[in-house]
């Protein structure tokens, strides 16, 4: 009788005989003693042989634990995995993003002769992914304990692995109410195979991690170990990975999203790189013997990058309705003001909070508002900000103050240079000041989508609160329209171009402060979120500071 033996069916076999006792004792050479040679001298010798022999004890576990199969079917395969990439010449399977050698079009030499394509480091990784967690688990230790892989193959070998077992059908899984057993399993052994080397692992995998702790609502063993690492590399994380879902117990009432968790990653991020704001607001104000580690370039960049992830992350909770107004304060004020050379995003993140919270009282709208320094808003923001009929008059006054020094500086320069114009000219052709008593018919979202911060369309109301503030808004227009038309043409023969002389600050700030008073807005000019600004500081400047618009 011929029986044909191969990867499918050996492993069968060689319990059956076990089984049978067809052992040397009872005759030589004997059923158990051919298939133990088979197995040494073909199946270990073979990549996918092993892998498919593994795959086959979990049926027959009963046999093969007493039988040490699995045992030499895991030493087999980490030795393999562990082979020099120079030295690999079986097949084995790699359909994801090839090396740069391996996409080359063309592969052959000078002589004509093709050229052996390089292996690249982490050939094994896919076809282990298709055994069992227990298994892969085993398999993962055998490759760590030889200590031939770096901790960087190690992690892209675990990263393919829970894309394959836990991301792809995760989401599915927790909305259907299916059994997720596997799924916890898989993220539990991915968790702990995390190699321990710096940057061994992406700082996007271990945020869809801890996102699937979350919705898997287990790991609180290792969450703490999550945030760890990831608030060692929170530079590299991007929006969307921060947006983890909110735990039913966590606390937070209906919020959607899970922000103490990510204060938590910052706060380690802030520990690591031993930055604290308090010292870096002192830095700010002049104090020079502060010792602040974004002294450091490398640490001032990432101190950037992850002021501008938190922005960008302010502006995505902040459409939560349920989100309260001192989380949004708290997660805000945790980046030192350093790390905010520009708060032109910052002012995005506040906009959209008060487009989504309209019934924020007058106090609560100015502690929202004292984030933001309106000195360090781009005229782009600012021309945006002086219309926007959701922030309190007071911040619009700032930011018509500001501007107006700003433009004031530019006008110093351009009469410093005959060549220049009076006017400055933007980038989109107009000049400064003219573009607020211009219409548009552009939607607020498509002019934050656009990535530059544009005009906002003026509102028209019919409540008197509201129409006070958008007559105020534009004012200072009208101001300069009066002043260009009671110059009279000496004062437009100076400029040319059709430009009309510049109106004091002082005219258009007076009749802002007329107008305040009489619409009963006391509230909002109680107190500055941003500086004081007083009638004493802008009669000083009055001579100085002008604005600019065009006829």
């Amino acid at each position: 009788m011929v029986v044909t033996l191969n990867a499918y069916n050996v492993l069968a076999a060689r319990c059956a005989a076990e089984y049978l006792e067809m052992s040397e004792t009872v005759e030589k050479g004997n059923l158990v003693y051919k298939i133990d040679v088979f197995l040494s001298a073909s199946i270990f010798r073979a990549w996918k042989d092993s892998i498919i022999v593994l795959q086959s004890t979990r049926p027959l576990q009963r046999w093969t634990d007493s039988l040490k199969v699995v045992n030499h079917c895991v030493d087999a395969i980490a030795s393999r995995a562990s082979t020099d990439p120079s030295e690999v010449d079986w097949s084995y399977t790699y359909s994801r993003r090839k090396l740069p050698s391996e996409t080359d079009g063309d592969a052959r030499g000078w002589n004509g002769v093709r050229k052996r394509q390089a292996v690249p480091r982490d050939w094994w990784v896919e076809d282990l992914c298709d055994l069992e967690v227990c298994l892969y688990r085993k398999v993962i230790l055998a490759i760590k304990a030889k200590g031939r892989t770096g901790g960087a193959v190690v992690g892209e070998a675990l990263r393919a692995y829970a894309c394959r077992r836990l991301f792809g059908s995760l989401d599915h899984a927790v909305s259907d109410g299916l059994d997720c057993t596997k799924h916890r399993a898989a993220l539990e052994a991915v968790a702990d195979l995390l190699p321990a080397e710096k940057g061994s692992v992406s700082c996007g995998l271990l945020l869809k991690l801890l996102r699937a702790s979350c919705l898997l609502e287990s790991g609180q063993a290792y969450r703490g170990e999550l945030i760890r690492r990831i608030g060692a590399q929170l530079e590299r994380a991007s929006v969307p990975d921060l947006l983890i879902p909110a735990d039913s117990g966590d606390g937070d009432g209906d919020a959607t999203y899970n922000v103490g968790m990510v204060a938590a990653m910052l706060e380690e991020f802030l520990l690591h790189h031993k930055v604290n704001g308090a010292e870096a607001e002192k830095r700010e104000d002049g104090e020079d013997d502060v010792d602040v580690a974004a002294d450091d370039p490398v640490t001032s960049s990432k101190l950037a990058a992850v002021a501008k992830l938190v922005d960008g992350y302010l502006s995505e909770i902040a459409k939560d309705p349920c989100l309260p107004l001192e989380t949004f304060v708290a997660l805000a004020e945790s980046m030192p003001p350093l790390s905010r050379p520009v708060h032109d995003a910052l002012y995005r993140a506040i906009d959209v909070y008060l487009k989504e919270h309209p019934g924020l009282s007058k106090g609560e709208k100015k502690r929202l508002c004292a984030l933001m320094d309106c000195r360090k808003l781009t005229a782009d923001a600012s021309e945006h900000a002086v219309q926007n009929e959701r922030l309190p008059l007071r911040v619009v006054v700032q930011v018509l103050f500001f501007e107006q020094v700003r433009q004031s500086a530019a006008a110093a320069a351009a009469s410093a240079a005959p060549a220049r114009s009076l006017i400055l000219p933007r980038d989109d052709g107009a000049s400064y000041g003219s573009s607020r008593s211009a219409t548009t018919t552009a939607t607020e979202d498509e002019q934050w989508g656009s990535g530059a911060v544009v005009g906002a369309p003026v509102t028209t109301s019919t409540s008197g609160g509201a129409g006070d503030a958008g007559s105020l808004r534009s004012m200072s227009q009208l101001s300069a329209n009066e002043n260009g038309r009671s110059g009279g043409g000496g004062d437009r023969k100076k400029a040319k171009g059709g430009a009309v002389a510049p109106a004091p600050v002082k005219r258009v700030l007076g009749k802002l402060w007329s107008g305040k008073a009489s619409s009963g807005g006391s509230d909002d000019t109680s107190a500055s979120p941003v500086g004081s600004l007083n009638l004493e500081e802008t009669k000083s400047m009055s001579s100085q500071i002008t604005r600019h618009s065009v006829s």
